[in-house]
């Protein structure tokens, strides 16, 4: 039991700040709690549309995903239930007040773009090999979050 003392505005404050919280088995996938950016909490979960707050969550976990990537492997988002395969993703954009758009390619190259309800949003990230031995990997997570804090 603690004996924190909050203040009425500390509990309305904490009551519309969004929160994240998750559990990992020891060794397996450990991201570590990190404080949430100030970009995502300028405005209340109130004032954002269901798309915005989607694209923000996704541009985080997109991040954090890639920071436990090595050199030869890059960000992609899965499809479950049907032949599509993977699309490397290479943009990412919301349009209010409830859809949510992936750009990329997809396995051979081929451009694709996803555009999804966020009530149907389902994303699987996976690891896969860079195509070329000769290019870095691209992080579009830490480029999406340094773009929506030149936004907001």
């Amino acid at each position: 039991m603690t004996q924190d003392i909050h203040t009425t505005a500390e509990y309305a404050e904490a009551a519309v700040l969004p929160r994240q919280v998750e559990s990992h088995a020891a060794g397996c996938g450990e991201t570590g709690e990190k404080r949430l950016p100030d970009v995502l909490t300028r405005k209340s979960m109130k004032q954002k549309s269901a798309a915005e707050w989607a694209y923000e969550r996704l541009i985080l976990y997109i991040q954090n995903f890639e920071e436990q990537l090595d050199n030869e492997h890059e960000v992609a988002m899965g499809f479950a239930g049907n032949e599509t395969g993977v699309l490397r993703i290479e943009g990412l954009g919301y349009f209010d007040p409830d859809i949510v758009t992936f750009y990329g390619t997809d396995d051979m190259g081929g451009r694709m773009q996803l555009i999804q309800h966020v009530s149907q949003l389902n994303v699987a990230l996976r690891a896969i090999p860079i195509p070329k031995e000769d290019i870095a990997p691209r992080r579009i997570g830490f480029q999406l979050a340094a773009e929506l804090e030149q936004v907001s």
